[in-house]
């Protein structure tokens, strides 16, 4: 997302996905664009978990940056490749309901577990893909921030792996591709791992093989696979058509977690 050539290549990609019958539908994070709007308007902003603590105030910037800036930067992509693409976001005909995310932490040093709050940072609860379903028939390409809204109209910021695989599931999809700056899940020595089931996916998280933004991939992807999707990859997006590459190659890229 931090690279012009990248991303037109990757609009491409999905243009000609569309045209030869595939549904694709995208969603996108922006969490190095979010600390910059942070960072330049004084905010101060912290990480747990590998999730970001959304105060008010950082909520507010979360979703400006998404839905206004690189949601239409995305879309616009698509478009100079030849496509159409719309740009919502999770309040968009109620798509994502959301909840605000509880998350727990043991102290090492008297093993007691300590509530992490988190702030406006939510996770789905419900997905209503009619919208995405009325777009996907057409030949539109749906571009999705993820940022959800409560029962209550309270604003949440998501996870966008975890927004993409609450998607995935709710529109019956057979693959959800994951893109990131790293090669794919690596081992304790640095190599790629090809393929892992879930089960093996859950022990390098216990190990502590897998830590920081990797642990929420990896949980995403478990929850995708066990909603019937077939296969989860995790792929290196600096990769020039990484996506027509894991897609069309006999031999796959990345991790894919099945």
């Amino acid at each position: 997302m931090g690279d012009e050539d990248l991303a037109a290549k990757f609009a491409r990609d999905i243009v000609q996905l569309k045209q030869t019958g595939v549904n694709p539908i995208v969603v996108h994070g922006g969490g190095p664009q979010i600390a910059n709007m942070l960072e330049r308007l004084g905010i101060n902003s912290s990480f747990a978990e590998g999730l970001r603590i959304t105060d008010k105030a950082t909520v507010e910037v979360v979703e400006m940056v998404l839905a206004g800036s690189i949601n239409k930067q995305v879309v616009l992509a698509i478009h100079q490749a030849g496509g159409r693409a719309v740009g919502i976001t999770g309040k968009d005909g109620n798509l994502i309901v959301a909840r605000k995310v509880a998350r727990t932490k043991r102290d090492p040093d008297s093993n007691i577990e300590q509530i992490i709050d988190l702030g406006f940072v939510g996770e789905p609860d419900r997905i209503n893909p009619e919208i995405l379903d009325t777009m996907t028939s057409s030949d539109i390409i749906p571009v999705v921030a993820p940022i959800g809204v409560s029962p209550k109209g309270e604003t949440y910021n998501i996870n966008a792996d975890t927004a993409a695989g609450a998607i995935a599931v709710a529109v019956g999809a057979k693959r959800l591709l994951m893109l990131t700056d790293v090669e794919g899940v690596l081992d304790k020595d640095g190599k790629l791992i090809r393929e892992l089931t879930t089960e093996a996916a859950r022990a390098l998280m216990q190990d502590g093989t897998i830590h920081g933004g990797m642990i929420p991939k990896l949980k995403t992807a478990i929850t995708t696979v066990d909603g019937g999707v077939e296969g989860v990859v995790i792929l290196d997006g600096r990769v020039p058509h990484i996506v027509l590459l894991e897609l069309f190659q006999e031999l796959g890229q990345g991790t894919r977690i099945s």
